[in-house]
C-alpha cells in the first residue's frame, strides 16, 4: 500500500477547519513551550494497581504525583520530559478528582480533566449454575466496569489452578467481556474465579466442565487492513486520515488501499484502534467530499463518534479504544470508491484498522508457524544508506557504531539458523549489500564489494541461493537469509553485521519455525514459551529483583510440570569482572535453586559452580520440581517465584520448554 503525504494541502485544510470552528491555528496545533503542564492522562477511570500514562510538559523535575484523596506517589517513571508512567495507588477518593504533579521546588500543575475511580460489578454470565460446558466454549461476563477484569481461574487437566489472562479476552465495551475456555481442562463440577486488577475476586457459577471431544477450539483471527507505522500523528479536520481505493486517489488521500483490503471495509464490520492524544476526541466518518456521513448524516457534530458512543466504542483499558464500524446498507458505500473515505476530527490517532473473525480450529496434530522477532523498527530508522544506518551488533560485542544491539541468544542463532528480514521499498529501485561492518565478507557470495551480489527486487542468483528475495505484493519484501557455513558468521562478532545500500527501509528481523501443535490426538515436539521479557539487574548483592510474579501466574498459565525446563537468558553487565547468580525461592524461604558463576570466578569453596555462559548461547537452564511449583503457587502478597540475587548479572528473558 502507498502512503502519500500532501503537507501543503493538509496545511490549507487545517487553516480552513480552524476558521470554521472558531479556533486559531496556534490553538489547533498547541503550544510547544508551556512549562510544567498536564495535557491529558490515560485511562481516565482507574482502580488501584492500574498502569497509567500522563502526557504534558516539564516533567523532568517532577518528584511527586498527588491523586484524589491526597494520596501521594513518589514511585513512578519519567519516560521523557513529556511523559510519566505511574501505577494508580490504593486509597484514591471514591468521588475522584484532579491529578497534581509537583516538583521538588514546590511548582505544581493540575490536570484539566478529572480522574474517576472504577469498581467492577458482575451482574451475570452467559452460563448459569449447573450448565455443562466443553473446552473451547466462549463465556460472556456481564456487568459494569468489566475493563478491570484481569484474569479467570479454572483448573487444568490435573486439577491445578489454570489462569486465562486478559490478553486473550474479547471486549465489546466495559459492560461485557468474553473469554474462551482452553480445549483441555479438568473434568468435573466446580466454580471458577474472576480476578480484577485491584485484587477483587468473584466466584463464577458452579459448572460441569468437559474437555473438547475433538480437541478443537474457537480462535479469533485478525486481518490487518492498515497499520500506522508512526508516521501519521493526530487526526485533523483535513485529510490526515483520508483513505482511497488504489487508482482512485486524486492526490488528497494519505493512504491508498488495494482492492481486496478496500473490499473488507465495504463487506461487513471492521474495527479501528484509536489512541486519544487530547483530553477529548471525536471522529467524523464520511467521504473525502464531506458527504454520506456514517452512522447519521449530521454535520452539526452530533453524529461524531466519541467515547460516549458505548455501543460501538470499547475502552481497551490501556488508554486506547476500539471503534467498530459497519457500512452495510448505508449510503456511504455508493460514494466512497470515487470520493474516498475520511476520518476527520480532533484529539485522536488511528493506530490500526482491521477485521476479526471467530473460527473453529479442528483437533488433530497440525503444524504452526511460530514467529520470533529479533529486532523491530519503531519508525525511528528510515532509509538505508551506504553508511551505518542498519549496522547491528550482538550483545557483549563491539557496538559503538551499531543502530541496535541484538540479544545474545538471537545473535548466536542468526549465525547458524535461517532468519528473515522484512524490507520496505522507499524508492523506485532498492539494493542491499549484506556485509560486515568492516566491509569484510559479503553474503551470499564472499566477493567483497561486488555489486553483482547486491540483493534487489529482481534478484536471481545462482541455483544454490533460490528464493532469497520474495515480493509480498504490497511494497514490502522478505529476504531469506542463512549464514550457516558462510565466512560472515565467523566475523560478525568482531565486525558487526551491516545492511548497506539505498532505497530500502528494514522493518523487522525475525525467525520463523514450524512446530507441531497437538489437537485431539498426536504429539508435539518441545515448544519454548516466553514467560517474561524485560531487564532484571542483580548487582552488588543488594539489588535483588524478583523473577515471575507472586503466585506463579505465568507458570500456571503455561501449565508448567515437574521435569520441564525454565531457561534464564542472561548476560554480564560488564566484561571487566566475573558475574555471579544465586537463584533463591521468591519469598526468601531459605531454599536456593541454583548457584553459578562465570568461568574463572571465585567459587567460594564450591558454593558456586563455574558456568560458560557464552558457550551455552547466554542461557542458564533450571529443571522444575514439584516442590518448586508448590512454592510458586503459594502467594505471599509480595515477592515472586524467584529472587535473582547476585553480582554483575543481567536477566533479559525467562521461558519454559515443554
Amino acid at each position: 500500500m502507498k502512503n502519500i503525504f500532501k503537507f501543503f494541502g493538509a496545511f490549507l485544510t487545517v487553516l480552513f477547519a480552524a476558521a470554521l470552528t472558531g479556533c486559531t491555528l496556534e490553538e489547533e496545533l498547541g503550544s510547544s513551550d508551556v512549562g510544567l503542564h498536564i495535557k491529558v492522562f490515560f485511562p481516565t477511570k482507574v482502580v488501584a494497581g492500574q498502569p497509567m500514562t500522563i502526557n504534558g510538559s516539564g516533567f523532568s523535575d517532577v518528584k511527586e504525583i498527588v491523586f484524589p484523596g491526597d494520596v501521594k506517589v513518589t514511585d513512578f517513571t519519567v519516560v521523557t520530559n513529556d511523559m510519566i508512567r505511574v501505577v494508580a495507588p490504593s486509597g484514591i477518593a471514591s468521588e475522584g478528582g484532579n491529578i497534581v504533579v509537583r516538583t521538588e521546588s514546590g511548582e505544581e500543575a493540575v490536570s484539566p480533566m478529572v480522574l474517576t475511580l472504577g469498581g467492577t460489578v458482575i451482574s451475570g454470565y452467559s452460563v448459569v449454575e449447573g450448565d455443562e460446558v466443553e473446552g473451547g466454549t466462549a463465556i460472556t461476563i456481564y456487568g459494569t466496569d468489566l475493563d478491570f477484569v484481569s484474569r479467570i481461574e479454572i483448573k487444568d487437566e490435573e486439577g491445578n489452578p489454570l489462569f486465562i489472562e486478559d490478553a486473550s479476552f474479547t471486549r465489546k465495551g466495559t459492560s461485557s467481556v468474553i473469554f474462551t475456555l482452553p480445549k483441555k481442562l479438568f473434568e468435573g463440577t466446580y466454580a471458577g474465579k474472576v480476578y480484577t486488577i485491584d485484587c477483587k475476586v468473584f466466584d463464577m457459577p458452579e459448572l460441569t466442565y468437559k474437555s473438547a471431544s475433538d480437541g478443537g477450539y474457537w480462535e479469533t483471527v485478525e486481518k490487518v487492513i492498515w497499520e500506522n507505522d508512526g508516521s501519521i500523528g493526530e487526526g485533523s479536520w483535513g485529510n490526515t486520515y483520508r483513505f482511497a481505493l488504489e487508482g482512485k486517489n486524486g492526490g488528497d488521500a494519505s493512504v491508498e488501499l488495494p482492492a481486496d483490503l478496500w473490499g473488507l471495509l465495504k463487506s461487513g464490520p471492521f474495527s479501528m484502534t484509536v489512541q486519544p492524544v487530547a483530553d477529548w476526541w471525536q471522529i467524523r466518518v464520511l467521504t473525502g467530499y464531506w458527504q454520506g456521513q456514517w452512522p447519521s448524516d449530521d454535520s452539526s457534530g452530533n453524529g461524531d463518534i466519541n467515547v460516549n458512543w458505548t455501543d460501538i466504542v470499547a475502552d481497551n483499558g490501556d488508554g486506547t479504544f476500539t471503534v467498530t464500524i459497519d457500512f452495510t446498507g448505508h449510503g456511504i458505500l455508493d460514494l466512497m470508491d470515487e470520493q474516498n473515505l475520511l476520518f476527520a476530527g480532533a484529539g485522536f490517532q488511528i493506530l490500526k484498522i482491521f477485521t476479526s473473525e471467530e473460527i473453529w480450529v479442528e483437533g488433530g496434530s497440525t503444524t504452526e508457524i511460530v514467529k520470533t522477532s529479533v529486532w523491530e523498527n519503531d519508525g525511528s530508522v528510515g532509509e538505508g544508506s551506504w553508511g551505518n544506518t542498519y549496522r547491528f551488533a550482538g550483545e557483549g560485542t563491539y557496538s559503538a557504531e551499531a543502530v541496535a544491539v541484538i540479544a545474545a541468544d538471537h545473535w548466536a542463532k542468526m549465525k547458524t539458523d535461517p532468519f528473515k528480514v522484512l524490507v520496505k521499498s522507499v524508492a523506485d529501485q532498492w539494493q542491499i549489500r549484506v556485509i560486515t561492518g568492516y566491509w569484510g565478507a559479503q553474503w551470499p557470495k564472499a566477493n567483497v564489494n561486488d555489486g553483482e551480489f547486491d540483493l534487489k527486487p529482481e534478484t536471481v542468483l545462482l541455483s544454490e541461493y533460490p528464493d532469497i528475495v520474495v515480493d509480498n505484493g504490497d511494497g514490502t519484501y522478505i529476504i531469506n537469509m542463512n549464514f550457516a557455513g558462510h565466512e560472515i558468521a565467523t566475523l560478525i562478532d568482531e565486525q558487526n553485521l551491516l545492511f548497506a545500500g539505498q532505497g530500502f527501509q528494514i522493518l523487522e528481523i525475525y525467525f520463523e519455525e514450524e512446530v507441531v501443535v497437538s489437537g485431539g490426538g498426536g504429539s508435539s515436539g518441545p515448544v519454548e514459551t516466553v514467560l517474561w521479557e524485560g531487564e532484571a539487574i542483580a548487582d552488588g548483592w543488594t539489588n535483588q529483583p524478583y523473577g515471575l510474579s507472586d503466585g506463579g501466574a505465568e507458570l500456571s498459565a503455561a501449565n508448567a510440570q515437574p521435569g520441564q525446563i525454565i531457561n534464564f537468558y542472561a548476560a554480564p553487565i560488564s566484561d571487566d569482572k566475573p558475574w555471579y547468580l544465586e537463584l533463591v525461592e521468591g519469598h526468601w524461604s531459605g531454599v536456593t535453586y541454583l548457584t553459578v558463576c562465570a568461568v574463572g570466578g571465585d567459587t567460594q569453596n564450591g558454593k558456586f559452580t563455574e558456568y560458560d555462559l557464552a558457550a551455552n548461547n547466554g542461557i542458564i537452564p533450571l529443571t522444575i520440581t514439584q516442590e518448586m511449583l508448590d512454592a510458586a503457587y503459594t502467594p505471599g502478597g509480595w515477592g515472586g517465584v524467584f529472587v535473582i540475587n547476585g553480582d554483575n548479572f543481567k536477566c533479559t528473558k525467562i521461558s519454559i520448554v515443554q
